[in-house]
């Protein structure tokens, strides 16, 4: 999204002087083809060019032989042929950070190194030397520059000198003009500049702290810029600059208030404080600066509201508080006296109102000055009203992030200027308004995350030939035009998620030849993907098309950094795709196959971080040729149908995240995994084998989720897994481990100690690392509140022994599940501290004795089972205890409620007494001592006479084949009707 910038304006009052020095170059430059240099200058001038390093052969024209006032770079006196001018700043800017390799190379080849030499000496005429943005990086600022006594104007700025500023500068008695930003200057003695001509001093970005120097120019210094520097506090020496009409301080580390002095500077037009940490209100006098053009506050912690005493600002233009995040209350109507406001920034603060009135304020004065407002992330409510477009000037408007509700009035097809406008996540309803299609000038539309509906026609963009942006996702809005509509515009992004586009793709994509950033997810299209997007001539640097109904196959993908196609029903061979992407979502889809040819090309991966191809049909087993994707990070292969071994060679990469989890792979554990900085491990649902490596903690204290689930694993549980102090997630479940729970999970510190961790773990535009979770006795996928969850299930094992005392203190446990195992001995009494406990389940284990009273202090239970063991006595009483069904409490001798049965009856009393006695003892092994005798009496009281007469065994027969016949008979009939019915 666009952001609109200040940047600071130069003095009105001295734009003539600037003016004036084009105008006198042209003038010399126009003389040069008609004078000869001087000899001794030109001679100077190539002992000057014989120490310098020139890549790109910039100097070339500097021969011997040739008049040096034809040189680049060299200009001379259109009286004399002195050598006047020396501007040899580098031609090229600095590339952006993402411009590609060749053009910086450009760049730096345009520099200008080596040494300077001090032949510059004879050049007695010299009143300009421009040296900027080269790169003598190995050097100081020269000594001698301070023996140049003709110089009026000197920048060496970015030039990448070092060291300290020379004392001799100050000998500089003409010089009006200085820049030495963007050299590193810091480390040095204090530095005293008194220099009676100075106008103008440029030191932005030299490292400079409070010591390091002071000015003293106070009569002619009128332009002073200290940006990007230590200073802390306000250096004093700056309040005796009585005649500064422009001061830079902005990212420094100011602190503290505002100080009351800067109200003293009577001519100041433009003051920036920007990103300091000032943390007053705005104080009074500054708004009495009646003359000041440009404030600049952005990036502060000002709080407090802002004063009525703002109308004074008679002069302003631009007026950026931003970024303080404290400012609140409703702006002062005050605003209506600022006549001559060009832009005004109050975005990401906490300002109330209606936005109606605010711009009522605005239109009494500045209706045909306002040509920037941005109100974003605020507290304004609210409704637009038609009064909107009145502002005829205005080409920047943002009130994104607000309580901004009701339609979008008509009006806004009147503002014949605006190129921005963005009003996203509010609360606006209505239709989209048909006026759009009159902005001619629009270039960015945003209005996502707001109750728009209704159908979208043509007719909307209508004009819109300059829109290059049109992010409006979120909406309820339909759109389908005519198949051979061809848009008037060439976008760029387009972003319209959850949007009614289908049921076919959108054909008028195709004519988009400029589109880099396309996200039509969740579009309610069922189609194929057609030939021609596949084939398009733009690049796509982010494509999502997940959550539709898309089929087919792909066979190749020309997207250099995301591709989003989860949740669609593709289906193939994976794509091939461009070498450079960094994320690539395929999940939940039908692709099939295998991942050789994704994995070991060698053209792909180098820079892929996000690979997740879960819920797919992928077989075969994972090859062993993951070394050259050294920058992924997140692998997600789960829900497939892979087999055999992890590949050694995933853990040379150093992985965050690594899901395999339901597949059916096997053997034990790579000891390379160690090798791995990660955060979740997911195996879960597949046959491994062998023990828990104790590895798992060594080198891996970022693990937070651990599933191990439903595997084979054997042997204990290693107290290395004691050292991840950032784990909130253990799962061994259901499988073949053994020993005790160790006393050391107290030392597990995220699940002891409250952190302030976010709900989710982000991933990709979009997307947040889930896990398939067992809890509250139900599984379920948890993404977006996955960092909330905190949970240890070592059910269905075959763990001994008791439950240790030390799992009380785990108090920001949410889930614990010890179920299925041989544990015996008490519940731990110190498991009632647990107080964010929402499931608890030790069913199905051999602990005896009682519930511990402190459970009834559970309070967020909703989810318990202590099921089948030897408990005994009364649930404690608590709201949460009693709400539970009889089945959380069977197969124990327990009483009250919910139970029926009572504890006081005398039954009970007598059992529970006894419960465990040899009284008891010897009652139950009489019991079962006359249970064997009976059954041995029954069984060969009968059988043996039948064994031994003949006669008694021929009769006894004889009897059952005759009840067996009648049986026959008189169930016949009833047999054959009834399947006579199922026949019918």
């Amino acid at each position: 999204m666009a952001v609109a910038t200040m940047t600071t304006p130069l003095p009105i009052s001295f734009f003539p002087f600037l003016l004036l020095i084009p105008a006198i170059c042209f003038t010399i430059c126009h003389a040069n083809s008609n004078l000869l240099c001087i000899q001794s200058e030109r001679e100077a001038l190539l002992k000057f060019k014989n120490d310098l390093i020139d890549p790109s052969n910039r100097l070339s024209s500097w021969v011997e032989g040739r008049d040096c006032c034809e040189w680049i770079g060299v200009f001379c006196q259109n009286s004399t042929g002195h050598v006047h001018q020396l501007h040899l700043a580098s031609p090229l800017s600095a590339p952006d950070f993402d411009t590609p390799p060749a053009e910086w190379e450009a760049y730096y080849n345009s520099l200008l190194g080596g040494k300077v030499n001090p032949s510059l000496l004879e050049l007695k005429h010299l009143s300009s030397l421009d040296l900027s943005n080269n790169n003598f990086s190995s050097i100081q600022i020269p000594k001698f520059f301070g023996l140049l006594e003709s110089l009026t104007y000197l920048n060496l700025s970015r030039a990448r000198f070092q060291g300290a500023i020379p004392h001799n500068l100050g000998n500089l008695s003409k010089l009006q003009y200085l820049d030495l930003g963007g050299n590193y200057l810091g480390d040095l003695e204090q530095v005293t500049f008194k220099l009676p001509s100075l106008l103008e001093l440029h030191l932005s970005g030299c490292g400079l702290h409070p010591s390091s120097i002071s000015v003293n120019s106070s009569k002619s210094l009128v332009i002073l810029d200290l940006s990007w520097n230590r200073f802390s506090p306000v250096p004093k020496w700056i309040f005796s600059l009585h005649g500064l009409v422009s001061i830079d301080l902005r990212f420094n580390y100011l602190e503290g208030p505002i100080p009351d002095y800067f109200g003293n500077f009577s001519f100041l037009e433009v003051l920036d404080l920007s990103g300091n940490s000032f943390d007053s209100s705005i104080p009074n006098l500054l708004y009495s600066l009646n003359r000041l053009q440009f404030l600049s506050l952005r990036g502060n912690q000002l709080q407090g509201t802002i004063s009525s005493a703002i109308g004074n600002l008679s002069s302003i233009t631009h007026l950026d508080l931003s970024y303080n995040y404290m400012l609140e209350g409703r702006l002062p109507t005050s605003l209506e006296y600022l006549c001559k406001l060009k832009e005004m920034d109050l975005s990401y603060n906490k300002i109330e109102g209606g936005i109606s009135e605010i711009l009522q304020s605005l239109s009494r004065c500045c209706l045909g000055s306002l040509e920037s407002l941005d109100m974003s992330n605020n507290q304004i409510s609210g409704h637009l009203t038609d009064q909107l477009g009145q502002f005829k000037n205005l080409s920047y408007l943002s009130l994104a992030q607000n309580k901004i509700s009701g339609p979008i009035p008509s009006s806004i097809g009147e503002l014949s200027s605006l190129k921005f406008f963005d009003v996203s996540e509010n609360q606006l309803n209505g239709t989209f308004p048909l006026s759009f299609g009159q902005l001619e000038s629009l270039e960015t539309l945003d209005f996502m995350n707001n109750l728009l509906e209704g159908v979208v026609l043509e007719t909307h963009f209508l004009n819109l030939t300059r829109l290059t942006t049109l992010t409006a996702s979120h909406n309820r809005l339909r759109f389908e035009p005519n198949s051979s509509w061809i848009p008037p515009f060439q976008c760029e992004i387009i972003e319209l998620v959850d949007w009614h586009l289908g049921p076919k793709f959108p054909q008028w994509l195709k004519f988009q030849k400029k589109l880099f950033v396309l996200d039509i997810s969740d579009a309610g299209i069922s189609d194929a993907m057609p030939t021609w997007f596949l084939n398009l001539p733009t690049q796509f640097e982010y494509l999502n098309l997940s959550f539709n109904q898309l089929i087919g196959g792909i066979s190749y993908l020309n997207v250099r950094d995301i591709v989003d196609l989860r949740s669609n029903q593709f289906r193939g061979p994976l794509p091939r795709v461009f070498r450079n992407l960094r994320h690539l979502i395929l999940s939940n889809n039908s692709f099939s196959g295998s991942l050789f040819e994704l994995v070991c090309n060698s053209s792909s991966g180098e820079l892929m971080e996000v690979l997740y191809i879960d819920k797919n049909l992928i077989s075969g087993e994972i090859p062993d040729c993951w070394n050259h994707w050294q920058d992924l990070g997140l692998l997600d292969l789960g829900s497939n149908n892979l087999t055999g071994k992890i590949p050694p060679s995933l853990g040379h990469i150093n992985l965050t995240v690594l899901n395999l989890r339901n597949n059916s792979m096997f053997g034990e554990l790579p000891s390379t995994l160690q090798n791995s900085s990660l955060t979740m491990l997911d195996l879960s649902e597949n046959h491994f084998n062998g023990s828990v490596p104790a590895w798992i903690g060594d080198n891996s204290s970022l693990l937070r989720i651990i599933s191990l689930r439903s595997n084979n694993f054997n042997g204990h549980i290693p107290h290395k897994i004691c050292d991840l102090l950032n784990l909130l997630i253990l799962d061994l479940a259901h499988n073949n481990i053994s020993g005790t729970i160790p006393k050391c999970f107290r030392k597990l510190y995220s699940m002891a100690n409250r952190n302030n961790r976010e709900n989710y773990m982000y991933v990709s535009e979009g997307l947040y690392l889930s896990a398939l979770l067992v809890l509250k006795g139900r599984q379920d996928e948890y993404g977006a509140t996955l960092g909330l969850v905190t949970s240890i299930d070592l059910s269905t094992n075959s763990l001994t022994g008791e439950i240790p005392k030390e799992i009380g203190r785990l108090v920001e446990l949410r889930s614990l599940n010890l179920s299925g195992n041989l544990l015996t001995g008490n519940i731990p009494d110190n498991i009632g501290n647990m107080k964010l406990m929402e499931s608890l389940d030790l069913s199905m284990n051999r602990l005896n004795g009682e519930i511990p009273l402190s459970f009834s202090n559970l309070n967020f239970l909703n989810h318990f089972n202590v099921s089948y063991n030897n408990l005994t006595g009364q649930i404690p009483t608590s709201t949460q205890l009693q709400s539970f069904e009889n089945y959380s409490y069977m197969g124990n001798h327990l009483c009250g409620p919910p139970l029926t049965k009572n504890c006081s009856t005398k039954d009970f009393s007598t059992e529970v007494e006894n419960n465990g006695s040899s009284g008891e003892g010897s009652k139950v092994n009489g019991l079962y001592v006359s249970i064997v005798l009976g059954f041995v009496m029954g069984f060969w009281g009968v059988v043996a006479p039948l064994f031994f007469i003949r006669p008694w065994r021929h009769a006894y027969y004889r009897k059952l084949d005759h009840i067996g016949a009648k049986l026959y008979v008189f169930w016949l009939p009833w047999i054959c009707s009834l399947m006579g019915k199922n026949h019918v």
